[in-house]
């Protein structure tokens, strides 16, 4: 029964210590995936945005023209 413990601690201490050795590049791996989804959502904002304000560019457009037409047809009359 002591060597079952034994080798159940050994084998514990293994995997604490490769967690130990793997944690840096685990970190860095999580850095470099933090900023790619970062990047990308930053992206997909971007292009909503700006998909967005041309729709609002547009009707502000529209509202401007319409109100000329307004303007011209008050002022002939």
């Amino acid at each position: 029964m002591s060597d079952e413990h034994s080798t159940s601690e050994s084998g514990q201490d293994i995997l604490a210590r490769l967690k130990h050795l793997a944690q840096p590049l685990m970190d860095s791996l999580d850095s470099r995936l933090r900023d790619q989804i970062d990047h990308r959502v930053d992206e997909r904002v971007d292009a909503t945005l700006a998909a967005r304000l041309s729709v609002i560019e547009r009707a502000i457009a529209d509202l401007d023209r319409a109100l000329r037409e307004l303007q011209d047809r008050l002022s002939k009359d």
